[in-house]
C-alpha cells in the first residue's frame, strides 16, 4: 500500500475521536452513586442525568454529517474536540444536576459529531482493499477509550475509597473522573492540525489541486486515477444536500438511508450501553461490591479490545456481512441466557440476589455477550456507515443514520434504570434479546456486502 504509514498515521489521530466518544460515554459508568449523592437524584433522575448527553449526541450526529458537507470532515473533528474539552471541565466543576446536564449535553454534542465525522473520515482517505480494517481502528480507540475511563475511575474509587468521597483539593473523585479527560481531549485538538482535509470533500468545493496533492500524498502516482474517480462521480450532479435523501422520482426515502436507520437503531437496541453505562450498578445489583463491580468493567474491556482486533484482521477477509450475522447469533444466545439467569434471583431489600453459580453464568454470559458485540455490530456497523452511502449521500445519510443511532441509545439509556426498578434485570434484557433476534433478519434480508468495492461504486 502506497504511503502506508502516512495512511496508518492520519487515520490513528482522527481515531482519537473515537478514543474521546468512548472516554466520555463510559466515564459515567463509575459516577453514577456521586452524582445521586451529589445531585440527590435516583431512577428517572440517574436515568436523565446519565442520557442527557445522548441527547447532544443525536443533535451532534445529525448536523455534523450534513455541516461537513459545507466545512469538512477535519473542521468539524476541530469543533467536537473543543467541545470535549469544555463538557470534561464544567462536568466536574457543576453544582447542580441542570448545570451538569447542561455540560453533558455540550460533551453529547462532541460525541455525536466525533462518532460519525471520524469514520467517515478514515473512510475517505483509506484504499477500498484496506478500508474495513482501517476503519475498525475507530472501534478500537472506541473500547481504548471506554477501557481507559473504566481503569481510570477505578484507580480514583481506589484512592479515595469511593466516587463520593473527597479526593485532591478538597474535589469529590466522581470530579477528578470527569477531569481525567481533559489530558486527551487537549491531545486531539492539537493533533488535528497535522493531518489533511478528506480529498472527497475537497472535490466537493472545487479544490481540484488542494485534492490533487492530498490523493498524491495517500496513493502517490495512483492518486491522479482516483481524483478522476472522484470527479466523475460528482460531475452529473448538484452538490451534496440533505434533500438528496429523497427519491423525487420513486417518492419515498431512498432505500439505503432505512438501511443506514436500521443498522444504527439495532446496534442499540441489543442494549450494549447498559453495560457501558450502567456496568457499575449492574454488577451491584447482582451482589459485587463496587470496587469489583468497577474492576469488572475493565476486564470487559479488555476483552472488548481483543473482539474488535480480531474484527479489525476479518473485516477485510471474510467480509462485513458476516461478521454481522455471527455477532446477531451470538448476542442472541448469551442475552437469553442472561434472562435466564436474572430471572432465578430473589429480590431483597431492592438488590438481587443470585446463587453462585447462576452469578457466573450471567458473568460469563455478558462478557461473552460483550465479546460477540465487539467483533462485529460494535466495528462493523461503523464501517458500514462511513462506506455505504455513495459520495452525493454520505454527509446526509451519516447525518441520518447517526440521529438514530443517538436517539436509540439515549431511549434504552433513559428506561434501563425505570426498567430496573420496576420489574427487575430479566424484563430488561429480554428486550434486548429480541433486538439481538431481530438484527438476524435485517442483516439476512436487507444488509448487502462493501467489501473491496470503491466508494465511487457505492449505489444509493
Amino acid at each position: 500500500m502506497k504511503n502506508q504509514s502516512f495512511i496508518i498515521l492520519i487515520t490513528i489521530v482522527a481515531a482519537l475521536g473515537g478514543f474521546l466518544f468512548g472516554f466520555d460515554s463510559g466515564v459515567i459508568n463509575g459516577t453514577v452513586k456521586g452524582l445521586e449523592s451529589a445531585f440527590e437524584t435516583e431512577d428517572i433522575g440517574s436515568g436523565f442525568n446519565v442520557a442527557s448527553m445522548l441527547l447532544g449526541c443525536a443533535v451532534g450526529a445529525f448536523f455534523a454529517g450534513r455541516m461537513a458537507d459545507l466545512y469538512g470532515r477535519k473542521n468539524m473533528l476541530r469543533v467536537a474536540a473543543f467541545f470535549f474539552i469544555v463538557s470534561a471541565f464544567g462536568s466536574g466543576i457543576a453544582t447542580s444536576s441542570v448545570e451538569f446536564i447542561v455540560y453533558r449535553i455540550i460533551g453529547g454534542l462532541a460525541v455525536g459529531a466525533a462518532s460519525v465525522m471520524a469514520p467517515a473520515y478514515i473512510t475517505e482517505i483509506a484504499p477500498a482493499k484496506y478500508r474495513g480494517s482501517l476503519a475498525s481502528i475507530q472501534q478500537v480507540a472506541i473500547i481504548s477509550g471506554l477501557s481507559l475511563s473504566f481503569l481510570s475511575n477505578y484507580w480514583l474509587a481506589g484512592i479515595s475509597g469511593s466516587a463520593e468521597n473527597m479526593l485532591w483539593m478538597n474535589y469529590e473523585t466522581w470530579r477528578w473522573m470527569f477531569w481525567m479527560e481533559l489530558i486527551p481531549a487537549f491531545a486531539f485538538l492539537i493533533l488535528l492540525f497535522f493531518i489533511p482535509m478528506s480529498p472527497r470533500f475537497l472535490v466537493f468545493k472545487d479544490k481540484i489541486e488542494m485534492a490533487k496533492s492530498v490523493l498524491e500524498k495517500l496513493y502517490g502516482e495512483a492518486g491522479k486515477g482516483k481524483l478522476n474517480e472522484i470527479k466523475a462521480s460528482l460531475a452529473s450532479d448538484h452538490k451534496p444536500r440533505l434533500s438528496d435523501i429523497y427519491d423525487k422520482t420513486q417518492k419515498r426515502v431512498r432505500p439505503i438511508i432505512w438501511v443506514g436507520i436500521g443498522l444504527a437503531a439495532l446496534q442499540q437496541f441489543v442494549g450494549i450501553n447498559v453495560v457501558f453505562y450502567y456496568g457499575a450498578v449492574l454488577w451491584q445489583a447482582v451482589g459485587f461490591g463496587e470496587s469489583d463491580a468497577l474492576l469488572i468493567n475493565v476486564v470487559s474491556g479488555a476483552l472488548s479490545i481483543g473482539a474488535v482486533i480480531v474484527a479489525l484482521v476479518l473485516v477485510d477477509r471474510l467480509g462485513r456481512k458476516p461478521l454481522l450475522m455471527i455477532g446477531s447469533i451470538g448476542m442472541s444466545i448469551t442475552l437469553a441466557a442472561l434472562v435466564v439467569a436474572f430471572s432465578t434471583g430473589n429480590l431483597i431489600d431492592g438488590t438481587l440476589e443470585l446463587s453462585d453459580n447462576m452469578g457466573v453464568v450471567a458473568l460469563i454470559a455478558a462478557n461473552l455477550y460483550v465479546i460477540f458485540f465487539n467483533f462485529s455490530w460494535g466495528p462493523v456497523m461503523w464501517v458500514m456507515l462511513g462506506e455505504m452511502f455513495p459520495n452525493q449521500l454520505r454527509g446526509s445519510g451519516l447525518a441520518m443514520a447517526g440521529l438514530s443511532q443517538w436517539g436509540s441509545n439515549f431511549l434504552i439509556t433513559l428506561t434501563f434504570p425505570i426498567i430496573l426498578a420496576s420489574s427487575g434485570l430479566s424484563v430488561a434484557y429480554s428486550i434486548y434479546t429480541v433486538g439481538a433476534l431481530i438484527s438476524i433478519f435485517f442483516v439476512y434480508k436487507f444488509v448487502s456486502e462493501t467489501k473491496g468495492k470503491e466508494l465511487e461504486q457505492m449505489e444509493g
